[in-house]
């Protein structure tokens, strides 16, 4: 070929700033049993992804878990999901199939082979997309929720486990088995008309949390707590695990329950969940909100720059990326999801035989927003207007 040429050349290239876009962290993820679902839309132990929920309650029969979650969900919002079912458990008694439930609820990872809960770590290469909100209402007893929240830390999610425990004392110690920024626990059912039994029944609350948390991410944002926004679609708290709830003091069941990093059901303007904690031991992630933010972060940022990997390591690619950073970091500030964000090059962190092997080091800090948990007010008490007295009843007169 010639290298001659009398005239312009263009090469194209890849240089530049690459657009970072959050990813999304508002795709539910749910576990449910249905064994009259129809068995080609949603096939045993495989991901199901679900973008028009009214197709999928059309398919997914009448019995096990599947409808009811799938209303509690659609009485909130039209989200994406995720959805693998899990077969229904079977034995002579009923210790028996509780016995298999659980463990057809949990499923297996061996040898690549995913069933069950761990189905949802495979969701994003059958489906396309990861799940973020997690859960398997009615199913997420205790050792199956261990196992929930597990799979929520590998997906960057959040699971929402319901606390089966029948008191509040029962609930706030069997809280302190956790401790994970990727759970959020909730005591307390809803009731709500069954059209098809003809009454009134307590529900799970974590079809309707997957259904708000997914709601409040596209109408607030992901970083507003799942907390103090009414619920649809219910139509009471049940009696049986009812807690005693008082905005302006502290010693309540529902200010109990949120110390223990448990969050509640209240009926106040609504039906609302009570509770901003995870049960994160580390005080830096004790709100769902600065966990949801972590993860938001960690993986829109890291996933935007796959495209750098292996690019000719120079310092205008540096520049590149942290330019690109510091343009997400002041947009999330500008639209008020973040406090403070900054970006920066350490050569500390970048010696010459570090950067020779190919690696690079950016650091980046950011604050999140906090929801105000706690609003105090000085009321005091004064005569001092009492010396206007007499000139507004002269004035009165006039």
């Amino acid at each position: 070929m010639s290298t001659f040429h009398h005239g312009v050349s263009v090469t194209e290239t890849l240089d530049g700033q690459q657009v970072i876009r959050t990813k999304s962290p508002s795709v539910i993820g749910l576990i449910a049993t249905a064994d009259d679902a129809d068995n080609d839309y949603f096939p045993l132990n495989v991901p199901k992804l679900v973008t028009k929920i009214s197709d999928a309650q059309g398919k997914a029969g009448t019995k096990g878990t599947l409808s009811k979650a799938l209303r509690d969900i659609a009485d909130q919002v039209k989200p994406v999901m995720v959805i693998v079912r899990v077969p229904e458990g079977a034995g002579a008694s009923e210790t028996e199939k509780a016995a298999d439930q659980l463990a057809k609820t949990i499923g297996t990872n061996t040898a690549g082979a995913y069933t069950g809960a761990y189905a949802l770590l495979g969701a994003e290469t059958i489906t396309g997309v990861k799940p973020k909100i997690i859960g398997a209402p009615y199913l997420d007893v205790p050792e199956a929720a261990k196992v929930l929240v597990s799979i929520a830390k590998k997906l960057h999610g959040v699971a929402y486990i319901e606390s089966h425990k029948s008191s509040v004392s029962e609930a706030i110690a069997d809280a302190g088995g956790y401790g994970d920024r990727e759970c959020m626990i909730i005591y307390g059912r809803f009731t709500r008309f069954d059209v098809d039994k003809k009454r009134t029944d307590e529900i799970s609350p974590i079809g309707c949390a997957l259904g708000l948390r997914a709601r409040i991410d596209a109408e607030m944002g992901w970083h507003k707590t799942l907390s103090n926004v009414p619920v649809s679609g219910v139509t009471g708290v049940s009696q049986s695990k009812t807690v005693h709830f008082d905005l302006v003091d502290a010693n309540t069941d529902a200010n109990l329950l949120n110390e223990a990093k448990v969050s509640c059901l209240i009926h106040k303007q609504g039906f609302r969940f009570w509770g901003n904690r995870t049960t994160a031991t580390d005080d830096q992630y004790m709100f769902e909100s600065y966990t949801r933010t972590a993860q938001v972060l960690r993986e829109s940022i890291a996933e935007a720059h796959f495209a750098y990997i292996d690019r000719p390591l120079t310092p205008s690619l540096a520049r590149d990326i942290i330019e690109n950073i510091a343009a997400y970091g002041r947009d999330l500030v500008a639209n008020n999801r973040l406090l403070g964000f900054k970006v920066w090059y350490s050569e500390d962190l970048n010696e010459t035989a570090q950067l020779k092997a190919g690696k690079l080091t950016i650091n980046y800090e950011y604050t999140p927003v906090p929801p105000l948990e706690h609003l105090h007010l000085v009321q005091s008490f004064t005569d001092k207007y009492l010396a206007e007295f007499a000139t507004r009843v002269a004035s009165a007169g006039v």
